[in-house]
Parts: structure tokens; C-alpha cells; sequence
């Protein structure tokens, strides 16, 4: 019986707060903040997605509209904020969401789709930033990444979203002069990788936890491990589809450092189907990647069955869920 993290967290609004698996865990987002109401679906003005994003105080932002917001330019969030499409559905399209050097953000319930332009993400993550929680959002369509981490970004779960219709689905860790983002920890898991090209993720120098991901029918790999990258991949599914090469090796080298080297995978208990190549290095390695006890003491992870390869497409991405019940909007 597949058992889903963080199954009550609907029953109220704020019990999302520090509900999350993994080294995301400590985000509480807007918590201590006062209800910002989102009656507009503008780019900017009173009552826009925009002016609550950028107050400095905390904020727990919901919608009293659905539709689609057309960004024009980035919007950026400050930190303490949650942004929370329960019980309506918001589109993000145009641009991105940018968290730049912010802390404690909680984005749950949204969809990305239809970004436009150079260096444009669904969600982007740099400089600095840490303390975040991706949760239940679609995202398709952008013309750079889905969610790019960079920059000293740290401390992030990604859990039980969408990804489709794309090539560069995630980046950790952005060029190999970047050695700072040594300190970069991201947690993933309960995610659908459904039949986007590569990038599940791409990380480099840091570490990453995948657990519980369903990755399908990619074109090039699924997951890539590069300059000093430590992944630990456990009870994902890996489905190939032409392409069988699951893991994948880019040598690079550090800038402080004078060899040239790719990263480590470490797998456990992963499901590969449909004739999906491990491709794990031979040899010394795996025994070097962390572990995440090592960081964490406890996350919901169970052994990659069928049944757990049928429910995630359902689980992952924008869910139709009712309003909290103390949601602050009239129905």
C-alpha cells in the first residue's frame, strides 16, 4: 500500500509549515505571517501575485481567483513567504519565479507552462538562497530550466511535482568555476519525470537525495552526475524509452582543483524496466556518496512497485484540492 508523505497537510492552511522530507525540511515559509489574499490576475498592482511577492514582511499568499498570471519579467519573492494555490488553479506563464538570496519559501499548488526568453526558468534559485520547498506544482514548456539551483542555493526539497514537454528539466550547480556550491543539498522525491529529454537532475558539486521518482522515456539520460556530484538514488523507477542509458558521467574540472573528474551515483534499491542501463561506474565510488542519515533522520520511502509506478502520475503536480478549511477566502 503506497503511503504518501505528508497526507494531512490539507486539512488546515498552515499545516504545510516544516512539513517537508529532506534537507528542505526546516522551511516554514510565510507561517508567522499575516493572510495576503490574491484577487487580481495582473502582472503588477494592488491585490497581484507580484505586490505580495515583494513585501518584506512574512506572508502566507492564497488565491481568490484562478486563471493564468502573464509575467513580463521575473517576479521575485522575498523571504517568509508561502505561496499556496490550494483550492484554486493559478497558471505562471510568460517568466518565472526567481528566489534570490531569500530564505523560508514554501511554493505549493501551482502551474508553470510557456516561459519565454534567454535565462528564463519556471523557478529559478540563486544566489544564496536556502530554506525552500517545491510541492505539488506542474511544469512544462520553459526555454532555459524547469527549476535551476545555483549559486549557493541550499537546503531544498522538490516534492511530488510534474515535469513534461521539455529538454533541460533541472540543473544543479551551474559551471565548474562555481566551487562554492560545494554546500549545495537538495532533496527530490515523489516526482514524475514524464518523458522529458535530460536533466533529472544534472548536479554539479553538490549533493542531491532522489527517492520515490518515476522517470520515464527520457532522450539523452535521466541523471547526471558531474564535476564532484554525490547522488543517492534510492527505489527510484527508471523506465527507458529509445534511449536506455540511465545514469551519465560529465567529466569537468573544479577550479581550484587541477584534474578533471565527473561526479558518483549511488543506487539502492532502484527499479530499471524497459531494458533502462544503470550505467553505474565500477569500482571505488558508491561507497564515497553520502548518506542521507548522515543529514536527515527519517523520510517515507518504500520499494518501487507497480503500485507506486501507477499512483505518482496521479499524486505529482497541480492537484484540484478543496480550500483549507480556514483558508480566509469566501466560497
Amino acid at each position: 500500500m503506497t503511503t504518501l508523505p505528508y497526507a494531512d497537510v490539507d486539512c488546515n492552511l498552515r499545516a504545510l509549515a516544516g512539513r517537508a522530507e529532506g534537507f528542505g525540511r526546516f522551511a516554514v515559509g510565510g507561517l508567522h505571517g499575516d493572510l495576503y489574499v490574491v484577487t487580481s490576475l495582473a502582472d503588477d498592482g494592488p491585490g497581484s501575485l507580484r505586490e505580495g511577492g515583494r513585501r518584506r514582511e512574512p506572508l502566507w499568499i492564497v488565491f481568490a481567483v484562478s486563471g493564468t498570471i502573464n509575467l513580463n519579467s521575473y517576479l521575485s519573492v522575498s523571504s517568509h513567504k508561502t505561496i499556496d494555490g490550494r483550492g484554486q488553479r493559478i497558471k505562471i506563464t510568460g517568466k518565472g519565479i526567481r528566489l534570490k538570496e531569500c530564505e523560508h519559501i514554501i511554493i505549493c499548488n501551482l502551474e508553470f507552462e510557456g516561459g519565454r526568453g534567454h535565462d528564463v526558468d519556471g523557478i529559478q534559485i540563486k544566489p544564496k538562497s536556502r530554506h525552500i520547498w517545491i510541492d505539488r506544482c506542474s511544469l512544462r514548456d520553459y526555454d532555459d530550466g524547469l527549476i535551476d539551483i545555483t549559486r549557493q542555493s541550499t537546503d531544498i526539497t522538490v516534492s511530488r511535482c510534474y515535469f513534461g514537454q521539455h529538454d533541460k528539466t533541472m540543473l544543479i550547480g551551474a559551471d565548474p568555476s562555481h566551487v562554492e556550491d560545494r554546500c549545495i543539498r537538495v532533496t527530490i522525491h515523489h516526482c514524475f519525470f514524464d518523458g522529458t529529454r535530460q536533466r533529472h537532475p544534472r548536479l554539479r558539486f553538490g549533493k542531491v537525495h532522489l527517492y520515490n521518482n518515476y522517470t520515464r522515456n527520457w532522450g539523452i539520460y535521466a541523471v547526471c552526475a558531474s564535476v564532484e556530484a554525490q547522488v543517492f538514488s534510492q527505489c527510484n523507477i527508471y523506465e527507458a524509452g529509445v534511449k536506455k542509458k540511465t545514469f551519465e558521467y560529465y567529466p569537468e574540472k573544479a577550479a581550484d582543483k587541477e584534474e578533471v573528474r565527473a561526479g558518483l551515483v549511488r543506487s539502492e534499491n532502484d527499479l530499471f524496466l524497459n531494458g533502462a542501463q544503470a550505467s553505474l561506474l565500477t569500482g571505488a565510488g558508491g561507497e564515497c556518496v553520502f548518506h542521507p542519515s548522515e543529514h536527515y533522520p527519517t523520510w517515507t520511502v518504500e520499494p518501487p512497485s507497480d503500485t507506486l509506478k501507477q499512483i505518482i502520475p496521479i499524486c505529482t503536480g497541480w492537484q484540484s484540492l478543496s480550500s483549507p478549511s480556514d483558508h480566509g477566502v469566501p466560497k
